[in-house]
């Protein structure tokens, strides 16, 4: 979950776009508070490369928090932004 400025700024597709890259599944949403929040699984070291893209964000993302807890994997498919 990430918090800032981060709807409007194309965060969903960039994010859905690196975890591609990184060979990653799951999903990606706004939350009506404005926050975004995000499901990846995937090699521990990919998950981990994208949690700290998540903390930065796209080039005009402001990120002020990003809270990560681990859960078990759904076995999940694809990456997708319901």
């Amino acid at each position: 979950m990430v918090t800032g400025v981060v709807q409007g700024v194309f965060f969903r597709g960039t994010c859905r776009r690196e975890a591609l890259n990184h060979g990653l599944v799951g999903w990606v949403r706004n939350k009506p508070d404005g926050s975004v929040e995000a499901v990846f699984e995937g090699p521990g070291p990919e998950v981990d490369a994208l949690v700290r893209w998540m903390r930065q964000g796209p080039r005009h993302a402001h990120v002020e928090t990003a809270d990560v807890t681990m859960e078990e994997p759904e076995g999940l498919s694809g990456f997708r932004i319901p």
